[in-house]
């Protein structure tokens, strides 16, 4: 059972601008998926957040059975997608009971890292039916002409805050390398493994940067003043040195591996 300490829950605390700032995934995406599933298949969703994905998935005619850890984002997700095909169980996807070999896929899209690494292919392993398929999505900064420069020269804001980037540097666009395919290619339970990517580039006026800001787990977690400091102080320089406007240059990876 999460704690009330889990940073996964920091999403439960803004639902509703999560679900109005953060994007949704390039349609090709999801045809690549379904290419590789039955008609009218069985989905286990990891993390489904509001819903950004969901929506495709059941647009394409899948049953959905999503599992997400934060109620109130559980409910908007119901809110968002009022299908029968859709079941929701609050929980932790890592400890929640399921039906063994039942899905033919198991998909998740930016949610993915926020499990450990034994579960991210022992419950796929158990949840998926032979040659059933493991999709993950993640949403990768990468470093571009794009942002005009814009995320090196905030970070001395960022950093006055103690939110400064740590671990590695963003890589170039044609390097964006998901973790989780190293993973996969190293379980002998999985085979096929593929890595489809999309240039997906993100471009925020100065107030939707903020909200794209608190739909973060670590701003979320921030004591209330000092998360008021950061995001004045970015809103002013967003507006005094980049005219109001950035964008944030992204790569969209699906990471697919098929089940033995």
């Amino acid at each position: 059972m999460a704690s009330p300490t889990d940073k996964r829950l920091s999403f439960n605390e803004a639902p509703d601008i999560y679900d109005e700032i953060r994007p949704a995934y390039p349609a090709d995406l999801f045809d690549v998926v379904f290419e590789m599933l039955p008609s009218a298949p069985t989905i286990v969703e990891v993390g489904p957040g509001t819903g950004q994905a969901t929506r495709d998935l059941l647009a394409r005619g899948a049953s959905v059975h999503a599992v997400e850890i934060g109620p109130a984002t559980a409910a908007k997700l119901r809110q968002n997608c009022p299908s029968t095909r859709l079941s929701v169980s609050i929980g932790d996807f890592e400890e929640i009971e399921l039906p063994q070999s039942s899905a033919d896929a198991v998909f998740s899209a930016t949610a993915y890292h926020w499990i450990s690494p034994p579960a991210q292919t022992n419950r796929p392993a158990f949840l998926l039916r032979p040659g059933g398929v493991l999709a993950i999505v993640d949403l990768i900064q990468v470093t571009d002409p794009a942002d005009h420069g814009f995320f090196d020269a905030a970070q001395p804001i960022y950093e006055r805050y103690g939110e400064g980037h740590r671990g590695p540097a963003a890589p170039a666009r044609d390097a964006a390398d998901p973790a989780i395919r190293s993973v996969l290619v190293e379980d002998t339970r999985f085979h096929h493994v593929a890595v489809h990517r999309w240039d997906w580039d993100q471009t925020y006026s100065v107030a939707e940067y903020r909200k794209l800001m608190l739909s973060y787990s670590g701003t979320q977690m921030m004591a209330p003043p000092q998360r008021e400091g950061l995001l004045d102080d970015l809103e002013a320089f967003i507006t005094d040195e980049f005219h109001g406007q950035i964008t944030r240059p992204l790569v969209v990876t699906l990471t697919t591996a098929t089940l033995a």
